[in-house]
């Protein structure tokens, strides 16, 4: 009894075996039909015949996993089917020791807690950063604008440097604490919180139109902030 539906697959320094949409029998036992086979000389044989009847088959999917499953596996084969279409056999995965998926399984789990105290760990320090970025940034804002009460100056430090967001605070000038950055968010800020400009936005304004409307009342949020005359435009 052969398979006549394609080469005996080969894989160089692995045993192989089959995974057939054909209903065959074992050519020792008579056992079938077999979803898992191996071939001998043409002959199909069950895993049990072929002494691999142990193994348990692990899909394919996890590179890590079968990595190590097969590491910690004294025997291992691979596991392909024939790919009519292809006219080739693909891998689906392989046969381990029970055993060893097992260790290869608890590797894998340390490893995915280490990543997850790691990302804790980086998140816990971006956190950080970012708490004491704002805080500089606040204190940028006071020091350019003193009327600025400070619970308004952190709000806006905090508005403007959320990673991520593309803000004035995330640029290369706003991270350096620039002048020009943080008073561009300061001003940012008076426009949307302090004049009407959302509104004439929503209404259909030009933004350029809209925003030389509220021009004059920026000025003024920002004139009483400092404590002296500023031109902003």
């Amino acid at each position: 009894m052969t398979l006549s539906v394609a080469p005996t697959p080969h894989v160089p320094g692995r045993l192989v075996v089959v995974q057939s949409a054909k209903r065959k029998r074992c050519a020792a036992c008579r056992r079938g039909p077999l979803s898992l086979l191996v071939l001998e000389e043409g002959a199909p044989r069950c895993l049990h015949c072929a002494d691999l009847g142990h193994l348990v088959f692990l899909p394919r999917g996890d590179t890590a996993l079968t990595r190590r499953s097969r590491e910690e596996s004294t025997l291992s084969a691979v596991v392909v089917r024939f790919n009519r279409r292809k006219g080739r056999y693909e891998r689906q995965g392989v046969l381990v020791e029970e055993a060893a998926l097992a260790r290869a399984e608890a590797r894998c789990l340390a490893d995915a807690e280490a990543r997850r105290r790691r990302r804790a760990r980086d998140a816990r320090r971006r956190a950080a950063e970012d708490e004491r970025f704002v805080a500089a940034f606040a204190a940028e804002v006071v020091r350019l604008f003193p009327g600025c009460p400070a619970e308004r100056a952190r709000a806006i430090a905090a508005h403007a440097s959320v990673r991520g967001s593309g803000r004035v605070g995330r640029s290369a000038a706003g991270r350096g604490l620039a002048e020009g950055a943080v008073t561009s968010a300061v001003v940012a800020a008076v426009r949307h919180v302090d004049t009407p400009y959302d509104q004439l936005l929503m209404s259909g304004v030009p933004r350029y139109e809209a925003r030389r409307r509220i021009a004059p009342a920026v000025e003024g949020v920002l004139r009483a902030w400092q404590g002296a005359g500023a031109d902003v435009g």
